[in-house]
């Protein structure tokens, strides 16, 4: 048998991110194949978290900082519970564990910018001082 006999082509699936491509090639080509698809896919993915960072900015923000915001727009000019905030945060878009959102009130009561009203379990927190 000649050596000049062409060997079945390889295929290859990949997905990178949630683009997914298939290659079916000769042997000797496949190298050159993924390696263009594989630049072509990283422009592709720079382009679009450079379009997406322009669109809306990732919020990193800690529980604390964006309860005290809510306190800067006196939303805690009426007494709110702990169920209260935590829905609102959510709400907003922020999704923090309820014992984050407990233990940053009691830091901002520490603090003297919130006070609790209440009993335990059941406390209600508002604004001590209005936001300057």
């Amino acid at each position: 048998m000649p050596e000049t006999e062409q060997k079945p082509p390889i295929r290859v699936k990949m997905k990178i991110g949630e683009i997914e491509f298939e290659i079916e090639s000769q042997e000797d080509q496949l190298q050159t194949a993924v390696d263009r698809i594989l630049s072509t896919v990283t422009e592709r993915l720079k382009d679009t978290r450079l379009s997406e960072r322009t669109s809306s900015p990732p919020r990193a923000e800690t529980c604390k900082g964006v309860i005290q915001k809510l306190w800067e727009e006196n939303w805690f000019s009426q007494p709110r519970g702990l169920d209260e905030v935590h829905t609102e945060l959510a709400r907003r878009g922020f999704h923090y564990d309820r014992t984050a959102v407990a233990h940053a009130l009691v830091d901002l009561v520490k603090e003297n910018v919130l006070t609790r009203i209440g009993r335990p379990r059941r406390y209600q927190y508002a604004q001590k001082r209005p936001p300057s």
